[in-house]
């Protein structure tokens, strides 16, 4: 299905009772809503479980490139009000992370709740930068595949590639079939993102924080960080995974997410 928002149609997937509580799942960079599969199945049984496809990802428009993460806030907006969604609890992991946290910044009356996953709020160093940049022109040059082959061995823990090579092997297909020039502009948007973590204090929905006990990416220092300054935090560290918690020990992370949402509910 997808959503018809301004200037851009959103594929999206939706399972469990339509009138129950709502929680929608942003994904990754450079993923699509196929990441989250074992959440929606698990989610989809008791609540009202909804992942798009971010702009430029999966099956939503590709556009013309230029993405920003203030402009995936609006469509994440955008989608909720399309879908008649005044306040839904949000789980975002990595890039749906950053998506997250700029929403609270902006506008917290959406929220019931939020789930932060593998991500952290400060924006990118100088060095970091660079890295993205080196990567737009190096998927410019020999394209999505190659790329894949390379973000796999930085997201999943060495021990995935022979414990889950299914999933390893679905992430790295996701990344395949994606354009350059989303990726390309993806990296930029995530270059330019705004640091949100002066407003961390300020966040008062409850707030899950979830990450990879070998998370090199976004690592657990950054979600202490994180937790140590959003009152009220829960912090909890999914063992046997790395940047892709959900899918390299989706028990342990199902697990937390299930239990935050059912107090969520109450």
């Amino acid at each position: 299905m997808h959503a018809s928002l301004p200037g851009v149609n959103l594929y999206y997937v939706e399972q469990g009772p339509p009138e129950s509580l709502p929680v929608v799942f942003l994904h990754g960079f450079p993923f699509s809503h196929e990441m989250w599969r074992p959440q929606l199945e698990a989610v989809g049984r008791s609540y009202r479980a909804l992942a798009y496809d971010i702009r430029g990802h999966g099956m939503s428009d590709v556009g013309d490139g230029q993405y920003t993460i203030e402009g995936h806030v609006d469509d994440l907006f955008g989608f909720l009000d399309y879908m008649k969604i005044p306040r839904a609890v949000v789980v975002g992991l990595s890039m749906g992370g950053y998506v997250t946290l700029r929403a609270l910044q902006r506008d917290q009356t959406r929220f019931l709740a939020a789930v932060l996953c593998d991500t952290k709020s400060e924006a990118d160093t100088d060095d970091g930068k660079l890295k993205r940049f080196e990567a737009m022109k190096a998927v410019k040059q020999n394209g999505s595949a190659r790329f894949a082959e390379n973000f796999v061995r930085a997201v999943f823990d060495p021990a995935s590639f022979e414990r889950i090579p299914d999933r390893v092997n679905e992430i790295k297909r996701i990344i395949s079939h994606l354009p350059p020039l989303s990726i390309a502009g993806t990296l930029l948007a995530l270059a330019s993102r705004t640091d949100t973590s002066s407003s961390l204090p300020g966040v008062s929905v409850p707030v899950l924080i979830l990450v990879g006990e070998n998370d090199v990416t976004t690592p657990v220092a950054a979600s202490r960080f994180m937790h140590e300054r959003i009152p009220g935090s829960e912090l909890h560290v999914i063992p046997r995974a790395a940047h892709m918690s959900n899918l390299e020990n989706p028990e342990a992370f199902n697990e937390k997410l299930l239990g935050f949402l059912a107090r969520v509910a109450r």
